[in-house]
């Protein structure tokens, strides 16, 4: 049981529930409070995080595994390579 601590949240419901009913987001204590920023939009940027895919991530995973089979493909190469002119 966890005491004195006070979070804010925003709870947003996912468009697409086959997998996920909701979506929680904790605030951070310096945006809570802050001037400029409202409720409507710190709800805007909720929904929009849930709707657009990260595309930092995506392109980090998607030449992930060719570079692996690469190196992989040059090393055995080069085992090989060795082996036939010793």
């Amino acid at each position: 049981m966890v005491k004195g601590i006070s979070k804010q949240v925003i709870v947003v419901h996912s468009p697409d529930p086959k997998l996920f009913e909701q979506a929680i987001f904790i605030l951070k204590e310096s945006a809570v409070g802050q001037e400029g920023i409202t409720d409507a939009a710190l709800l805007k940027e909720a929904n929009r995080l849930i709707r657009e895919p990260s595309q930092r991530h995506k392109r980090k995973l998607r030449y992930y595994g060719p570079v692996w089979a690469m190196g992989g493909a040059l090393i055995t190469g080069a085992i090989w390579l060795a082996s036939v002119l010793l």
